[in-house]
């Protein structure tokens, strides 16, 4: 895995050893995500310099350094991720004349685009990637993200200079940039607790949506749309359109057989590898499988918590003793857990407010001292109907659409008197006596969330509202446009609801937030995190299944539950879904209030002038007194505030980052 970097400049002339400085202080910004190598690339002519940061992962020789240059010389490539059938591709392209030096993806994918072009090149790669591509010939600059959005890549035009990099701490450090708070976007930031692409927080700069591709060939190209190349919703309903039709153990053989070839892929590595084990379906699965196709045993890792309803541990361990892996395991105490929360701004360089963003970083370190690349379960819920909202949301929606709004409003005015920690005390005492697909944690906080569904109007109004943490951001941050949905509005082209919903989570949560939050904190320690079941393979597979291969019984998963019942008791993995959260909520009533106060006084919050301070004061005292669990509402106040602060601070030189055996130590 690597970060790349670097600038397209559209103006007078710029001299070369200005360019390359220019993209080397990017690069060094993004150290981190590669501490083996780097190298710049200019041309000083057409005024474009790419650079880039190598974390060493197929063909370690000097033979895979970057940015490297075709055989034709006609295109020079950063690129970032992994082409898991680059040795097929190589196969193919040797027989058309390809002659390659060393054995890297990289080779792999110049010759692909030397041979076929960029769209028909990417159209064929299998993997996660992002990629800059200067063609010299066409004068043109080519950027690209894999199908699901696994690797970032951001762009921007600013004084007449197109910036591109992995992260955006590379912008900041050349001097072109400008970085000024886009309001609208951080009013989405609030709906979502992330910054749906294509925008960014800051204005003039985007990403690059998942499985498409920019040409920018000179000033005037920068604001046209990104090319798609390849469409999940496309996917999904032609797979609507020719469902699978065998049997029950048909379709649990076939997925087996797909996840094995996908895992079996992704072991391929010149570098120790291991993977995630939290002990709930997805990694449960992917671990299994991995054993199953490995000589030795696989290297598995896993985060505890002292508190009970956010701990997984115990399950993990018992999992890895089943299979014999060599597992690792580290509880860590809630110091330790909030003592991640500074790095948290510069870690995801946008405002970000999923908690377990904190977990998902203290794993990757602990993987980080034994491995090099790190395998995860991530995609399961979306793919196989994980989420709690895809059972529950048509269930209520169903006796709640019959009733007419005055009505649920009276429903709505009674149920918000209820307290979240008195529900969860009178469900906990009545625990023993309900049906296991009835018992959830933390239900008072799900009560919450039914009381919101009271004013849906329509089925999507329903899902629109689960995702959304404040419904009405706009309100709150001062001069900000008015609002919009997720994928601008536009209806999917599904008839059923649910598969609506696992289709939106699919283009946009997904990407966004589950694949942002493993990218970052796993390349925070120079960890590459691998995501076999994002395999396009296995994505289509799971589009063609009927609803009741995913969703049984109250459960979702329900056939990744039956591939994992071949390799692993079921008792051992068989409990309600519990996710892999901290109590944030607890903590900034307890350890870390006096913080959250200072983040969320009315002074400050008027001082910067980007938030209406009455609402936020407003939640923050019903979360103290218990009125309301307003953990979301108020986890996203305080990690935009937290990046502010982060981000105000001056600009500094960059250097590079601690060594990956340096954040194994701390």
């Amino acid at each position: 895995m690597c970060g790349i970097a670097g600038a397209f400049h559209f103006g007078p002339g710029v001299g070369g050893d200005d360019l390359a400085d220019g993209a080397r202080r990017m690069a060094v910004a993004l150290a981190h995500r590669g501490p083996d190598d780097s190298g710049v690339w200019t041309d000083a002519a057409a005024g474009v310099a790419l650079s880039h940061r190598r974390l060493s992962i197929v063909d370690l020789s000097a033979l895979g350094h970057q940015p490297m240059v075709s055989s034709s010389r006609r295109y020079v490539v950063a690129f970032n991720g992994e082409i898991y059938n680059y040795r097929v591709l190589r196969d193919e392209l040797s027989k058309g004349g390809g002659v390659f030096r060393g054995h890297s993806d990289t080779e792999v994918l110049l010759e692909a685009v030397e041979q076929w072009g960029i769209r028909v090149a990417l159209e064929r790669f299998n993997g996660m990637f992002a990629l800059a591509l200067w063609d010299a010939s066409e004068r043109a600059l080519y950027l690209a993200r894999d199908r699901f959005g696994e690797k970032p890549l951001y762009y921007g035009l600013f004084g007449g200079v197109l910036l591109f990099a992995s992260e955006l701490k590379a912008f900041r450090v050349h001097r072109s940039f400008e970085g000024r708070v886009d309001r609208g976007s951080l009013a989405q930031f609030l709906r979502y607790g992330y910054v749906p692409a294509p925008r960014t927080i800051f204005e003039g700069a985007r990403k690059v949506p998942a499985a498409s591709f920019v040409r920018i060939a000179s000033r005037d190209t920068v604001d046209r749309e990104p090319t798609p190349y390849w469409s999940l919703v496309d996917v999904a309903c032609e797979a609507r359109r020719r469902p699978f039709r065998g049997s029950d153990e048909d379709a649990i053989h076939d997925l087996d057989m797909r996840l094995r070839e996908s895992i079996k892929l992704r072991m391929i590595s010149d570098v120790p590898l291991g993977a995630f084990l939290s002990g709930g379906i997805d990694s449960s699965t992917v671990v299994s499988l991995m054993q199953a196709q490995s000589e030795r045993a696989v290297q598995t890792f896993s985060i505890g918590f002292r508190e009970e309803a956010y701990n997984e541990a115990r399950w993990a361990k018992a999992i890895a003793e089943h299979l014999g892996t060599q597992h690792t395991e580290l509880y860590v105490t809630p110091s330790e857990a909030r003592d991640v929360i500074p790095r948290l701004p510069s870690m995801y360089d946008e405002p970000f407010a999923d908690s377990s963003q904190i977990p998902t970083f203290l794993v990757s370190q602990l993987a980080r001292r034994s491995v090099t690349v790190a395998l995860s379960g991530d995609g399961g819920d979306e793919l196989f109907g994980g989420y709690v909202r895809y059972f529950w949301a048509q269930a209520l929606w169903r006796p709640l659409s019959v009733l007419p709004l005055p009505a649920r409003a009276w429903v709505a005015s009674a149920l918000r008197h209820l307290r979240p920690a008195d529900v969860d005390r009178i469900i906990g005492a009545l625990e023993p006596v309900l049906p296991q697909r009835l018992r959830q944690r933390t239900p008072g906080e799900k009560l919450q969330k039914v009381v919101g569904l009271l004013s849906a109007k329509k089925e999507d109004d329903v899902y629109f509202h689960l995702v959304s943490i404040w419904r009405e951001p706009e309100k709150l941050v001062h001069a900000s446009e008015p609002k919009h949905a997720l994928l601008q509005g536009e209806p999917l082209p599904l008839p059923d609801f649910t598969d609506r919903m696992m289709c939106a989570d699919a283009v946009t949560y997904l990407p966004d937030d589950i694949l942002v939050k493993l990218d970052r904190a796993a390349m925070a320690v120079s960890l590459e995190g691998r995501v076999p079941l994002l395999d396009p393979a296995v994505a289509a597979f799971a589009w063609s299944l009927p609803r009741r291969l995913k969703i049984r019984q109250g459960k979702g998963k329900w056939i990744l539950r039956e591939v994992l019942a071949k390799y692993v008791p079921r008792a051992l993995f068989e409990r309600p879904k519990a996710g892999f959260g901290v109590p944030v909520g607890a903590w900034i009533r307890g350890p870390l209030r006096e913080w959250a106060e200072e983040q969320l006084s009315e002074s400050r919050l008027r001082r910067e002038g980007y938030l209406d301070s009455a609402p936020v004061r407003e939640k923050w005292a019903a979360h103290l007194e218990g009125r309301t669990d307003a953990m979301f509402h108020l986890w996203a106040i305080l990690m935009f505030e937290s990046w502010l602060d982060a981000w105000q601070q001056p600009t500094r030189q960059a250097e590079p980052g601690p060594s990956p055996a340096q954040w194994a130590r701390e």
